[in-house]
């Protein structure tokens, strides 16, 4: 039975559909020794090779895990690169963080080799929460959360609107429905404060709560069927 190459490489816990794309788009992705286009339809008999290393045909078990990540810690899944997620956790290649945190900032990733359930959880048509608790250099002002609430100018457009609560003098959390490059850094920027720290405490129903900063846990089953549930997804 034949299936689109984005999809077979999903399936096999390389990364998602829409980074499986990014990677034949660039040529890395081979088929039988050929450098593979856009929408290859492949078979498990074919050999495929990502970046020289060859795809197995057998479907990995699923890996759902919670990860704390500390700052200084990045997101990236280049090899070459030190002070990633992958070598901080001496990951199976295969393993991938849903979404990033940029190497400042701390909180919760969901750690897969599901890549049908992380374009779920990621792309941006689903709008799906996350949320931060943030701190800033200065006391922070009422009407200068509600800019951000309401939405604000960055990067050439409007910000979605996001739930914002202030939990001390230079503290608040915020909810967003979007991930844009460094968006809140960017927001808090524009109004002239400093982000001191940025902590994720949660994506959709998955929360950071107790777990220690540089460790994971597994998805409770509860965890995973309620997220699936949330996010209309049939494994």
């Amino acid at each position: 039975m034949e299936t689109r190459l984005n999809k077979f490489l999903s399936e096999r816990g390389v990364c998602s559909r829409r980074k499986a794309d990014a990677l034949i788009e660039s040529g890395k992705v081979r088929v039988n020794g050929n450098v593979a286009p856009l929408g290859l339809l492949v078979s498990e008999d074919d050999e495929i090779s990502v970046d020289g290393k060859i795809v197995t045909s057998r479907r990995p078990a699923k890996v759902y895990l919670a990860f704390h990540k500390p700052v200084g810690i990045m997101t990236s899944v280049d090899p070459q690169a030190k002070d990633t997620i992958r070598s901080y956790l001496k990951l199976d290649e295969h393993i991938f963080s849903v979404g990033r945190l940029d190497v400042a900032s701390s909180g919760l990733l969901i750690l897969t080799n599901d890549g049908d359930l992380a374009e779920r959880i990621t792309h941006p048509r689903f709008d799906h929460e996350k949320e931060y608790v943030v701190t800033v250099d200065r006391p922070i002002r009422q009407e200068d959360l509600r800019t951000m609430a309401e939405g604000m100018m960055i990067l050439g457009s409007r910000t979605k609107s996001a739930r914002l609560k202030k939990i001390g003098e230079n503290r608040f959390t915020m909810i967003l429905t979007e991930g844009r490059n460094r968006q809140i850094r960017r927001m808090c920027e524009a109004l002239g404060y400093e982000v001191k720290a940025l902590r994720r405490t949660r994506v959709m129903n998955i929360k950071l709560g107790d777990l220690p900063s540089g460790a994971t846990r597994s998805l409770t089953s509860q965890e995973l069927k309620e997220l699936k549930s949330q996010l209309d997804f049939v494994s």
